[in-house]
């Protein structure tokens, strides 16, 4: 025990020594594996910060009251919750009688003796500095002890006048405004002032301003709808106290009379689920991951770690073999005065050991040091607060001695290697000769053909991802051990190249022992960027085969659905002021009520239109049964028969949505000339006053379509779900059929205003088509966004500029990446083979060899390692990408087979899944990465070395 430890002590001082004296070598080692320590142990420190106590939680939440009670919405019915009150459910059996809706007085379920405050919330636009902002409006009383904790007071005070309001720190940055500034609302000719800032802790990046309750939210919702506009709809809870806090008892009490419940007690003391109700009911329970995900999970991380740990051990080994090869005589002497190889061997792994501990320190350290300094800036990325600074040492210990471990493993091979030579060989500075291993190779092709083994069940016989991403690994790890022989087979080539070429790519073969490691590491990052690049290509390649534009090219629509459309004037007018607009196609929508009611819009006194479809056009498959309404229309077919059905013309939608709740749109001709239609015929039938119809379904037999006024929306509904035909007075009007199938971009029918107008239809403004001479620049696109900001109404802007892809940055990173790492690997391996190769490079500079001569060779050297890794990681990195999309193609067309079995209809074309090669990015990889790696290395290397006397061999 003492000779291990007086052995093992020299043996860590010998290794302090050296790499005390190697500082750029020791530095370099040291970051590779400080680097990821310090990233992982400041994600540990900040996800951990960020992770809340159920006190900070519910001190967020409630503020210092015991409870915040909730309207679920279920009309004051017994539900039943979760303990946390975030997931509830009505009590009883409503599969034969309509689902409970509507609210309840919860005031009158606070306990008696309680106090209470009311904590309402609304959306509202304010008016800033820019322009409009819709900001959140929350009443409460901030100042209140119950309050307090919710809202994080800092500057000014909360009000505390009916005309007084604060703000969010957020708001003020967005708004301009600032604390002393008067806010408006839009619509609401009130004015506030505010006299305070605070923050949301929970959510930094909130919008919102607070008043006391009834101060802005209740006057500023009658304004709106006194105006035409949409109301606050505020919604309210409240915060309560009471002695002894709210038990389950009382929560269960309180959720008879259909209210939920937040509980501080509850939260603090959560009851054994045999005593919650709702986890008793058939289909509930406490929903955690199973035991299979976990493993799944903890799976997915340790082969990240692992292969994280694989990549590092492969860049620091062949820096640990530089230094072993460099101190060889130093080793030499060790064995000389009765070192054996288990001393050279420690020596060897102490400086693994002593680079790992230094980097799991640094790394730590930095870590931690980090995490603090760039805690606002955390939070703020987050929109959150942490609540407390929050350091595990025992998980910062486990990430530690990770950085500790991939030294050691990093300085396994070269300590071993280094073992194996004799004293001699050590002492005169001879390398021996050592055949390559054969057992590698083949456990290398054993796992390259279990690995594809699996990646090709897994993309062809199944749908799981992870069998193929488990294939696809373990084929990566066998490529890596294949890879000594593989360089091996590279040397074949060099009878073909110039003398420089040849020499390092012979020097590279016969010295695979530090070449494998860095051609594997290259090739490992190669094969993840390629695999994520074609990955990438392929889905943006389905992407924009799936992309569906909203209008031609180049064109813009611009619409205003709020208060029947009163800012859609001067909307258009803007933007045709701002854009370079060729024609402008100002259109029109049917309403049914109020002429402010929206689209799809529930409100009293608001109804809705739809277009009848002739019995003889239904699809179907989709065609109800009023015997049998709950029956599904498409089940008496047979799978043949819906098949077939499928494809018919009945049952075919467009894929673009309509910007009508009917589909109908009241404009002219100009329409049709921005939607790119050319269509004489189609023109002179709106001419003539007759509606045109793009989807032949709509169009009866005699030439007419009909369109169904719908008052009563509640009769109307209850009318579909009986499968009974929609009361309504039904208007028939002349239509004209579009020949072809041109595509209108979600317009199905254009109807002249002077034609509703004749049929009773009542009209308000929606918005405008414009086609452009040429594509708005963003400084315009700015300018515009600018300016519809000021306007009162929500806008709805669209500037159709095709598919874009998401994916190019991406790529770009992978790619620098990848270029990266292979420069560093080869580097690496350079400063190896120099250190190997200084005997003969004197020769050559003894025997008149000009000095470019070494400056060429360190640089052919350097492109060698980065050809063949780049070379491996490009074929080894497009067959696991190729294994994933032909998961996703069997997945999609068995989910397109089984619509089509089931006869859904609408499906269009059998799904695209295709594989693209980036072609860009291999090329960036195969020459521009190898041939930077080998300028590098020339430039950095001198031309001239000492000339000094050859040692004897």
């Amino acid at each position: 025990m003492t000779t291990w430890y007086h052995s093992w002590r020299a043996a860590i001082r010998i290794a302090r020594r050296d790499a005390w004296r190697s500082k750029g070598r020791s530095f370099l080692v040291l970051a590779m594996i400080a680097l990821p320590i310090l990233g992982v142990s400041a994600a540990d420190l900040t996800l951990r910060s960020a992770e809340l106590s159920t006190e900070q939680r519910l001190e967020r939440e409630l503020g210092a009251a015991d409870a915040r009670l909730s309207d679920p919405g279920m009309g004051g019915v017994p539900v039943h919750q979760t303990p946390d009150g975030q997931s509830y459910t009505p009590v009883g059996n409503f599969d034969d009688k309509p689902y409970p809706e509507g609210s309840t007085d919860v005031a009158k379920t606070l306990p008696a003796g309680s106090r209470s405050l009311t904590d309402s919330t609304g959306q509202a636009r304010l008016r800033t500095t820019h322009g409009l902002l819709q900001t959140e409006i929350r009443e409460l009383k901030a100042s209140d002890p119950i309050a307090q904790g919710i809202l994080a007071l800092k500057n000014g005070r909360f009000p505390q006048k009916s005309d007084e309001v604060a703000a969010t720190t957020h708001f003020l940055e967005s708004s301009g405004l600032k604390v002393g500034s008067t806010v408006t609302a839009r619509g609401f000719d009130g004015a506030y002032k505010i006299v305070g800032s605070y923050e949301l802790p929970d959510s930094l990046k909130t919008d919102q301003v607070n008043a006391l309750p009834g101060a802005l939210i209740a006057p500023l919702d009658k304004a709106l709808k006194a105006d035409g506009l949409p109301g606050v709809d505020p919604s309210t809870t409240y915060l309560a106290a009471v002695s002894g806090g709210f038990t389950w008892n009382m929560v269960k009490d309180i959720n008879a009379k259909g209210v939920t419940v937040s509980s501080r007690a509850v939260a603090l003391n959560p009851p054994a689920d045999s005593d919650v109700p709702l986890y008793q009911e058939e289909g509930w329970g406490s929903f955690e991951d199973s035991t299979a995900a976990k493993a799944a999970a903890l799976a997915a991380v340790a082969t990240v770690v692992g292969l994280a740990m694989l990549e590092i051990c492969l860049l620091a080994g062949p820096a640990f073999a530089v230094g072993a090869r460099r101190s060889r005589r130093q080793l030499g002497l060790v064995g000389a005065n009765g070192g054996d190889r288990r001393h050279i061997r420690a020596i060897v792994l102490a400086g693994g050991l002593v680079i790992g501990v230094a980097a799991a320190v640094v790394g730590t350290i930095l870590g931690i040091v980090l995490t603090f300094a760039l805690r606002p800036l955390l939070e703020d990325y987050m929109g959150q607060r942490f609540g407390s600074f929050d350091v595990r040492p025992l998980e910062l210990l486990g990430i530690a001695l990770l950085a500790v471990l991939t030294g050691l493993l990093a300085a396994i091979v070269p300590a071993v290697t280094s073992s194996r030579q004799t004293v001699l060989a050590s002492l005169t500075g001879r390398r021996g000769i050592r055949r390559s291993s054969r057992v590698l190779p083949v456990i290398g092709l054993i796992a390259v053909l279990l690995g594809a083994g699996i990646a090709l069940y897994g993309s062809t016989m199944t749908e799981q991802f992870a069998i193929v991403a488990g294939g696809s690994a373990i084929a990566e790890l066998g490529i890596v051990a294949l890879t000594p022989a593989l360089v091996g087979l590279f040397g074949r080539a060099g009878r073909i190249l110039p003398l420089s070429p040849r020499l390092a790519l012979r020097d590279a073969v016969r010295n695979r022992g530090r070449t494998a490691p860095a051609v594997a590491a290259v090739l490992a990052a190669v094969a993840g960027t390629v695999a994520v690049a074609t990955y990438a290509a392929s889905r943006d390649a389905q992407g924009e085969a799936d992309y569906r534009a909203s209008l031609p090219h180049g064109a813009v629509s611009v619409m205003v659905e709020e208060a029947g459309g009163r800012d859609a004037p001067s909307v258009r007018g803007t933007v045709q002021k701002l854009l370079p607009v060729d024609v402008r196609a100002d259109v029109d929508r049917i309403t049914v009520g109020k002429t402010s009611c929206a689209i799809y819009d529930p409100s009293e006194g608001c109804g809705r239109y739809e277009v009848v479809v002739p019995k003889a056009n239904e699809c179907p498959l989709w065609a109800v049964d009023p015997a049998n309404p709950d029956a599904d229309p498409a089940e008496k077919f047979t799978k043949a028969e819906r098949r077939k059905l499928a494809e018919d013309w009945r049952c075919q939608e467009s894929q673009v949505g309509s910007i009508t709740d009917g589909g109908v749109v009241i404009g002219d001709a100009k329409l049709l000339t921005v939607l790119g239609i050319e269509d004489p015929a189609a023109a002179k039938a709106l001419a003539d006053g007759q509606v045109l119809s793009f989807d032949k379904r709509n169009v009866d037999g005699s030439g007419k379509i009909g369109i169904r006024v719908v008052t009563d929306t509640e009769a109307a509904d209850r009318a579909a779900e009986e499968g009974k035909e929609t009361p309504g007075e039904v208007k028939r009007l002349a239509a004209h059929q579009v020949a072809g199938s041109p595509n209108s971009y979600g317009v199905e029918m254009i109807m002249p205003a002077a034609t509703a107008k004749a049929s009773g239809f009542t009209t308000v403004p929606i918005g405008s088509y414009f086609s452009t001479s040429k594509m708005p620049t963003s400084e315009q696109r700015q300018k515009l966004d600018g300016e519809l900001d000021k306007v009162g109404s929500s806008v709805d802007l669209h500037i159709e500029e095709g598919y874009t892809s998401e994916n190019n940055i991406i790529l770009l990173a992978l790619t620098v990446f990848a270029g990266l790492v292979t420069i560093g690997a080869a580097g690496i391996a350079t400063g190896l083979a120099q250190a190997d190769a200084e005997a003969d490079l004197k020769t050559l500079a003894a025997v008149g060899a000009p000095p470019r001569v070494r400056r060429t060779l360190s640089g052919f050297q350097c492109g060698v390692v980065a050809a063949m890794g780049v070379v491996l990681g490009s074929a080894a990195g497009v067959l696991p990408a190729i294994g994933l999309r032909l998961t996703e193609q069997r997945q999609e067309m068995s989910w397109y087979q089984r619509a089509m079995d089931e006869g859904w209809g609408g499906m269009g074309e059998a799904p695209y899944v295709p594989i693209i090669v980036p072609w860009a990015t291999l090329a960036a990889l195969l020459v521009a990465v190898p041939l930077g790696a080998a300028l590098l290395a020339a430039l950095v290397t001198r031309s001239r070395g000492a000339l000094a006397r050859r040692e004897a061999t």
